[in-house]
């Protein structure tokens, strides 16, 4: 999974625990491990959904100002299928915290 920018800081320091993304089919699997330097996030759960179920409190806990911010940056090509992709942020091994 790739983060914007702006979100990988607030999303390595745990305050986003979760992503929207629209897919024509899911690219993660729960317990998988994506890559986001220093460390990774481990996929808990995943959930499929409807564009109505996204809400604008949704928007903000995926770190976004509200749900059309949230909904130009979520789509990924063709995909019409939503998914709620819920993780945490691990660091690497042998790195200190901050």
């Amino acid at each position: 999974m790739q983060f914007l920018r702006a979100l990988r800081a607030p999303i390595q320091r745990g305050e986003i625990t979760c992503s929207v993304r629209l897919w024509q089919r899911s690219h993660v699997k729960v317990g998988g491990r994506y890559s986001l330097p220093p460390g990774h996030i481990v996929v808990t759960a995943l959930t499929e959904m409807s564009l109505q179920d996204i809400t604008p409190e949704l928007a903000r806990q995926s770190g976004f100002s509200g749900l059309v911010d949230l909904l130009k940056t979520a789509k990924h090509g063709p995909g019409r299928r939503v998914f709620l992709v819920e993780f945490r942020y691990e660091k690497a091994p042998g790195r200190a915290r901050s």
